[in-house]
């Protein structure tokens, strides 16, 4: 079962919950009993190194560079991750 950060409405108190992702509870901080929404995150992610990197990328169709987005960002990256 995945585990969703929540975030207090009133005190702003973070917290994890574990539930299914099928369900929509709703959810009270274990501090001051107000309402809680679900943060959304970026989630965890891995990045690929060496030679097999760049095409593995190019193949999910991301790209990389000042002229190109890249990251889901709307706008050009300063520094190119594909190449971290």
């Amino acid at each position: 079962m995945p585990t969703y950060d929540y975030k207090c409405e009133g005190c702003g108190h973070v917290f994890e919950v574990r539930h299914s992702m099928n369900e929509t509870p709703r959810v009270d901080c274990p501090q001051c009993g107000d309402g809680a929404k679900k943060m959304i995150t970026g989630g965890s992610g891995f990045f690929l190194k060496g030679s097999s990197a760049g095409s593995m990328q190019e193949a999910q169709g991301i790209r990389c560079g000042k002229e190109q987005t890249c990251c889901g960002k709307a706008t050009p990256c300063d520094v190119r991750p594909c190449d971290k």
